[in-house]
């Protein structure tokens, strides 16, 4: 089954999600996706976001990298070509993950979360970030109904430096939320050096980065045990 999106609705489906832009959305996507690839799973990667950085991304990936399918979903398909071919899923993909533009509104955000499975938002710490994202959630839980519809959300504090008091502004905050606090991603260069070369985190060999991938870690294990818990509910398991 495919929704207005082209996503096949049997796979795991996660998107990330905030109307404030700059806040790293296109890191997480991206990084999840070399994951994913890299872990040997089928991996899609949804480009919604105007500016087209998660594309560009994958245009600098190596060819002998683990594989990404790119799906330029912020284009206005050309001639006959439908929305639902344009952004149509290859066969057998095991995961999806989506780069959600900014400044979605309700019916867009409605749109979004009835075809995905797990979203994850991504928060600053500036006191700007944490006022928007107070406001989205609300529009999560009271608008989109998430818990409604069986849909698992998290938070993650990105380009977070711990030892700052905005940090820990962000982490009392974070923490009063009715939704997981799952993991906190550092404010590192080896970020940048990653993106300039079409790579995740976990595919860079520096050992600087491996304090990164133990940042990762709560993220890519809560994700899998939403995908296990998905399965079991699932009428088809």
């Amino acid at each position: 089954m495919q929704g207005q999106f082209g996503i096949v609705m049997d796979m795991q489906r996660i998107i990330v999600l905030n109307t404030k832009g700059g806040c790293g959305k296109t890191t997480i996507a991206t990084n999840l996706a070399s994951h994913y690839a890299s872990a040997d799973f089928s991996t899609s990667l949804m480009d919604y976001d105007p500016q087209g950085s998660s594309t560009r991304w994958l245009s600098l990936r190596s060819k002998e990298r683990p594989f990404i399918h790119g799906i330029e979903a912020h284009k206005k398909p050309r001639g006959s070509v439908t929305r639902v071919w344009q952004n149509r899923i290859i066969p057998d993909t095991d995961r999806v993950i989506i780069d959600a533009p900014a400044g979605v509104d309700h019916s867009q955000l409605l749109e979004f979360i009835r075809q995905v499975d797990t979203v994850l938002i991504p928060v600053l710490p500036s006191p700007i970030d944490i006022h928007a994202a107070t406001r989205f959630v609300e529009d999560l839980l009271l608008v989109a109904k998430v818990r409604q519809l069986g849909i698992r959300v998290g938070v993650v504090a990105n380009r977070a430096k711990t030892n700052t008091v905005i940090y820990q502004s962000l982490e009392r905050f974070l923490k009063t939320l009715r939704l997981p606090f799952i993991t906190t991603l550092r404010d590192t260069q080896n970020y940048v050096r990653a993106a300039e070369r079409g790579i995740g985190i976990h595919e860079m060999w520096d050992k600087r980065a491996e304090v990164d991938k133990i940042h990762w870690q709560p993220l890519l294990t809560w994700l899998e045990e939403n995908n296990a818990e998905q399965s079991r509910v699932s009428p088809m398991a």
